[in-house]
């Protein structure tokens, strides 16, 4: 049975990070939908893992070659300053509920929500 999967990154460490990568991944595998969000302190990240040589870069881009990112959220990338490396980047920003994305339609297309 297929699922639907939306995986919520908040966390700013990189040992976090990888497992919503991986995770996504490995679902997205298996034949189930899956859409990921980069929310509170992991924005901060972006910068870091979007770089060669990151150890995480390569996991990275497989993530958004294989279409697996939704988007991040615009007001935690405002805080974690962050926003314009994000824009750079070329990411969708997310902030259809007071500048944060949003759960409610997520969860009205059914989708599983998993927070790290």
């Amino acid at each position: 049975m297929q699922k639907k999967v939306l995986l919520v990154a908040f966390q700013g460490q990189p040992m976090c990070f990888i497992h919503v990568l991986l995770n996504g991944l490995e679902l997205q595998a298996k034949g189930h939908q899956c859409k990921i969000i980069i929310e509170g302190e992991a924005t901060r990240l972006i910068p870091e893992v979007s770089q060669e040589g990151h150890f995480l870069n390569p996991v990275y881009q497989q993530m958004l070659e294989k279409g697996l990112l939704e988007g991040v959220c615009r007001a935690c990338s405002q805080k974690m300053q962050v926003l314009e490396n994000i824009k750079k980047e070329g990411l969708p920003l997310l902030d259809d509920m007071s500048g944060h994305p949003g759960m409610v339609k997520y969860i009205e297309q059914g989708f599983e929500i998993i927070n790290f």
